[in-house]
């Protein structure tokens, strides 16, 4: 008699859980009025960013994100949208990375990105109505508001540079990931105001142009989540284009095509805000699991 796959067989309790937790994020944005969308997931070109790489599919590409389609549809007039979809990007492999993994990304008009936060919490209180839980043996309490700490008192904080010397030496991603990430544990908390030069899709902050209306949520250590106040200027978004693109060409990455009917849209679209959560990093959390294999069916490896 054949043996079961084990490996596989391990992981029953986990992508049981994983369902239930998507069902429960499907009908929290349901009950809201959000508008369940499907957007094609092989695209002529993404939104061109240094850090991370699109995989070829033919003589198109696989989505990092679906944010181009989903603010088009918010600038024909759609006012709430979420969708929950796979998303490919390229050389990501880790205990917290796979290089195919899947997304909840929702995006609200009228508001900006102080409402994102709020609704991160309220998505989190309706996944764990007891409003804590424990991962890797440390509690998390849920209970809101969620503190905010801005990029620069992070780095006061954490580091013995400024923001501005980390931008200026190229050492921001580093030192954001070796000594400010590991201090933000194990409770929720919602970094803020990063800097202008790293907006990329984001408004800048009218009361200080320095800094752009962003936040990224950290929860159990984890990043989670990446949020910000939407850019809906077409000339300075291309000017962000083209800037990102020549930096991705300098380094000798694959060059990509301007989004042009995306660009087209932002003339149209009213002030919005979007937000992206990783889905596999939330069923770890939920699941009190130590890498992202245990919570999908199959990992790269395992095809």
């Amino acid at each position: 008699m054949t043996e079961p796959n084990w490996a596989l067989a391990r992981k029953q309790r986990q992508l049981e859980q994983r369902a239930r937790i998507i069902q429960a994020i499907r009908a929290f944005f349901i009950e809201r009025d959000y508008l369940e969308v499907d957007t094609p997931q092989r695209i002529p070109a993404n939104a061109p960013e240094l850090h991370i790489d699109a995989i070829a599919s033919g003589e198109q590409w696989l989505q990092t994100s679906p944010e181009l389609c989903m603010k088009r549809l918010l600038a024909a007039g759609h006012k709430r949208l979420f969708q929950l979809c796979h998303v490919w990007r390229d050389g990501e492999r880790g205990a917290r990375h796979l290089p195919e993994f899947t997304l909840l990304e929702w995006y609200r008009a009228g508001v900006d990105y102080h409402r994102l936060m709020t609704e991160c919490e309220e998505l989190l209180g309706a996944l764990i109505p007891a409003q804590s839980f424990t991962y890797q043996g440390q509690k998390v309490d849920l209970n809101p508001p969620w503190p905010r700490m801005t990029i620069a008192e992070a780095f006061a904080r954490h580091t013995r540079i400024s923001v501005a010397t980390a931008l200026a030496t190229d050492c921001f991603d580093e030192l954001l990931t070796e000594q400010i990430e590991p201090q933000l544990g194990p409770g929720p908390i919602f970094l803020t105001e990063y800097p202008a030069p790293l907006a990329a899709l984001a408004r800048k902050s009218p009361a200080n142009p320095l800094v752009a209306e962003r936040f990224e949520l950290y929860l159990g250590g984890l990043e989670l989540a990446n949020a910000f106040s939407e850019l809906t200027d077409p000339g300075e978004q291309r000017t962000r284009f083209e800037r990102d693109e020549a930096q991705r060409r300098a380094l000798g990455k694959d060059p990509w095509q301007t989004p042009e009917k995306f660009l087209d849209a932002l003339q149209t679209m009213p002030p919005s805000a979007g937000i992206a959560l990783g889905v596999d990093r939330l069923v770890m959390l939920l699941t009190d699991s130590a890498t992202i294999d245990q919570v999908v069916p199959f990992t790269p490896e395992e095809l």
